[in-house]
């Protein structure tokens, strides 16, 4: 029996994989983000709230440079999910996760330092806990249930 390919996240990247992650001919990285252009952004636009959707806009976090041996050490960059406008023409960037890594949290605090004006939202979807939720605050809420009756899975 052959193994599943899949990325370094854990989403299937064959053909079959794919096909679950394509939305009006968009393949998303995961089938969170296309939930989230589904159930988030899509009625945000219908209604008028939101004028503008980018996807995948690059940030440079630190830049390029040569270190003491002379060796090029290439910028360290983060790529955002979603970058919303507003109607008040607010610009909002998500990041849609799951689980967060060491590596996310960590380039989220070189966001806050080198853009301090851009609003950044990581966001993750919890069915138990209503829906799309700003992660810290899902975090809290997944930690309380956990401590008062177990784990219980999200969906």
């Amino acid at each position: 029996m052959a193994s599943r390919k899949r990325n370094k996240y854990g989403v299937d990247i064959t053909e079959k994989g794919k096909q679950k992650r394509t939305y009006k001919g968009i393949t998303y990285d995961s089938e969170t983000e296309m939930k989230f252009m589904i159930e988030y952004v899509e009625p945000k636009i219908k209604s008028g709230e939101v004028i503008k959707v980018e996807r995948q806009v690059t940030y440079v976090l630190q830049e390029c440079f040569t270190n003491f041996e002379g060796k090029k050490v290439l910028p360290i960059k983060y790529k955002s999910d979603f970058n919303l406008t507003y109607r008040d023409n607010n610009e909002v960037v998500f990041d849609v996760k799951g689980r967060a890594d060491n590596l996310s949290l960590l380039k989220r605090k070189w966001m806050w330092k080198k853009y301090p004006d851009v609003k950044l939202v990581f966001i993750g979807r919890s069915l138990i806990d209503g829906g799309w939720i700003e992660y810290d605050q899902l975090n809290k809420m997944r930690s309380r249930r956990k401590r008062s009756k177990g784990v219980a899975n999200d969906k």
